[in-house]
C-alpha cells in the first residue's frame, strides 16, 4: 500500500470509530477501504521470470580453435565474446551483394507480412489497455407504439403514443484479482513474440539473399570452367582429326574426344538449370517477378571471405537470437494465461451507473418527472461450472509447461547450429586446401601428358583421362570455395545476425 493510501485509511478509521461518528465518516471509511483494497490487489497467477542464462561457456566439446587452417591463402579467426555487426553481409565486400540485400529488405513481401503482423499485435495491445478505463455509453430511443390493454386483463381499447428515451451509462470493472492485467500482460508478450518473428524474418531474408548470390556465382563459375574445357577439347579434336587424316592416330581416338565433348556439353544443362532456379529465387526474394528482375553479376572470385569471425557467448546468444526470444515470449504469454484462468475462478466485481429521461416527446426530457437513474455495484461469483474453470486453469498450466519445453528445445537447437557452423568452417578450410592441391596436381599432370602426347610418348586416352580429372578437380574446388562462404553465412545467421547493433531501427521496429 502507498503511504498516501495508508494515511487516508488511518484518518478515516479514526473518524469512524470516534463516539458519535457521523454516517458520512462511516461512508468515507468504506470508500477508503475499497480504494485500499484495489491498491493492494495483486494479480493471481505466477509472475513471469525470464529463464536463467545457460551455464556453459562454449558450443563444442573441444575448445574453440583460434583459427582454421590456411586454405587458398586465407585462415578464418574466431574471436570468442566479440559482437557481430548488423550489416554482416558487407564483410564480403561486394557492392553488388549489398545492393541485392538492400533491395530485398525494401521490397520483399514476406518481410511486409511480418511487419503487418507486428503492427497488428501492437494495435491489439493498445486495444487491450481499454479495460483499465471506464466504459461510457449513450443511448437514444424513439418509438411509436400502440398499447394492448387486453394483455393486462383490461377491456379498453388501445392507444397510440410516442416514447422517447435518452440515457447515459458509465461502467467500470474492478480488476481485483488481476485477470485483466494478466490478459494485457499476455498481449504484451504476443507483441514481443511478433517483434522477434519480424527480426527472424529479417535475418532469414538477408541470409537467403547472400546464400543464393553465392550459389549463383558458383554455378556461373562452374559453367565457365566447363565451357573452357569444352573449347580446349574442341581444339584437341581438330588436332586429332588432322592426325587421323595423316594416319598417325586411329579413328577410335577421334570418337573418344567427340564423346567426351558431348558428355561435357550434357553436363552444362543441369548447371544452367540450377543457375536459372537460383536467379528466379533471387528475383522472388527481391520482391520481383523473374521476368522483371535485373540481377547484377557477382563473380565468385570477387567475394571476399570474412576472416575475423565474432562468436557470441552462449549466455549472450539466448538474449540475441530471434527464435529464442520468440520462444521466451510464448512462454511469457502462457504464464499470463495461467493468471487469466485463475482470476476467472474468483468473483468479478463491477460498478455501473446510468442516468436519463423518457417521455412522449423530446421536449419532455428536461422535466424532472421523467428523469431516471441507477447506481451500484454488481458481483458475480462462480459457484458451479461443471469443472470447466478448474480444468481450464490446469490446461493453462499444461500449456506453460509445454512452452518451457519448447524454449529449452529451441535453445538446444540454436547451440547445435552454432556448433555445426563452427565445425563446418574448420572442415571447409581443410577440404578446400585438399581440393586446391588436387586441382594443382591435376593441372600439372594434364600439362605434362599433353607435352608427352605431342612427342608421341603417350596415347590420346591418357590425355582424355587427364582432362576429365582436371575438370572434376576444378569443379570440386569451386564448390569448396562456395561452401566455405555459405557456411560463414550460416555462422552469422546462427549467432542472430547482429540486429541489436543496428544503427537504425530494423524492419520498422525498435531494436
Amino acid at each position: 500500500m502507498s503511504v498516501l493510501a495508508h494515511k487516508c485509511l488511518k484518518s478515516a478509521a479514526s473518524s469512524a470509530t470516534r463516539p458519535g461518528a457521523s454516517i458520512g465518516a462511516v461512508c468515507k471509511l468504506s470508500v477508503t477501504l475499497a480504494a485500499a483494497a484495489l491498491l493492494n490487489a495483486c494479480a493471481v497467477g505466477p509472475d513471469f521470470v525470464r529463464p536463467a542464462l545457460p551455464t556453459v561457456n562454449s558450443y563444442t566439446h573441444a575448445p574453440l580453435p583460434v583459427a582454421t587452417v590456411v586454405a587458398d591463402g586465407q585462415a578464418q579467426h574466431f574471436t570468442s565474446g566479440s559482437d557481430l555487426t548488423a550489416d554482416w553481409w558487407r564483410l564480403f565486400k561486394s557492392d553488388a551483394l549489398n545492393a541485392l540485400v538492400q533491395q530485398a529488405l525494401a521490397d520483399n513481401p514476406t518481410l511486409d507480412v511480418a511487419q503487418a503482423s507486428l503492427q497488428q499485435s501492437q494495435d491489439s495491445l493498445r486495444a487491450g489497455y481499454g479495460v483499465f478505463f471506464p466504459q461510457v455509453d449513450a443511448g437514444l430511443d424513439a418509438t411509436r407504439e400502440r398499447s394492448l390493454p387486453l394483455a393486462n386483463g383490461l377491456q379498453t381499447s388501445g392507444t397510440v403514443f410516442n416514447v422517447v428515451a435518452l440515457s447515459g451509462t458509465v461502467s467500470y470493472a474492478l480488476d481485483v484479482f488481476g485477470g485483466k492485467r494478466r490478459a494485457v500482460e499476455g498481449l504484451q508478450a504476443q507483441a514481443e513474440y511478433q517483434r522477434n518473428l519480424s527480426r527472424a524474418a529479417y535475418l532469414a531474408l538477408s541470409a537467403n539473399v547472400v546464400n543464393a548470390s553465392i550459389a549463383r556465382a558458383a554455378y556461373a563459375a562452374e559453367i565457365r570452367a566447363t565451357r573452357e574445357l569444352i573449347e580446349l577439347e574442341i581444339q584437341q579434336l581438330a588436332a586429332a582429326e588432322v592426325q587421323f587424316n595423316t594416319g598417325t592416330v586411329s579413328y577410335a581416338g577421334v570418337l573418344s574426344i567427340r564423346s567426351l565433348i558431348a558428355v561435357n556439353r550434357a553436363a552444362l544443362a543441369p548447371l544452367e538449370q540450377k543457375l536459372s532456379q537460383t536467379e528466379h529465387l533471387l528475383a522472388t526474394l527481391e520482391g520481383l517477378p523473374p521476368a522483371q528482375a535485373r540481377l547484377p553479376q557477382i563473380d565468385l572470385a570477387q567475394l571476399s571471405l570474412p576472416l575475423d569471425l565474432p562468436v557470441s557467448l552462449p549466455s549472450e546468444l539466448v538474449r540475441q537470437r530471434p527464435d529464442i526470444l520468440s520462444a521466451e515470449a510464448q512462454m511469457h504469454a502462457a504464464s499470463a494465461n495461467i493468471g487469466v484462468a485463475t482470476a476467472a475462478m474468483f468473483p468479478s466485481i463491477s460498478l455501473s451507473g446510468s442516468y436519463g429521461g423518457a417521455g412522449t416527446s423530446f421536449g419532455q426530457l428536461s422535466a424532472d418527472s421523467v428523469k431516471f437513474w441507477s447506481i451500484g455495484p454488481s458481483v458475480t461469483v462462480p459457484l458451479f461450472q461443471g469443472g470447466s474453470l478448474w480444468f481450464g486453469r490446469k490446461a493453462a498450466v499444461d500449456a506453460y509447461r509445454q512452452s518451457q519445453a519448447e524454449y529449452r528445445q529451441t535453445v538446444l537447437s540454436a547451440f547445435a547450429q552454432v556448433a555445426d557452423s563452427l565445425k563446418a568452417l574448420e572442415h571447409d578450410a581443410q577440404a578446400l586446401d585438399a581440393e586446391l592441391e588436387a586441382q594443382r596436381d591435376a593441372g600439372a599432370a594434364l600439362a605434362l601428358v599433353q607435352v608427352n602426347y605431342r612427342v608421341g610418348m603417350v596415347s590420346y586416352v591418357d590425355v582424355l583421362t587427364a582432362d576429365v580429372q582436371y575438370h572434376q578437380t576444378t569443379l570440386a574446388y569451386l564448390q569448396a570455395v562456395a561452401q566455405r562462404q555459405q557456411d560463414t553465412v550460416a555462422l552469422f545467421a546462427a549467432l542472430g545476425g547482429g540486429w541489436w547493433n543496428a544503427a537504425a531501427p530494423i524492419a520498422g521496429q525498435t531494436p
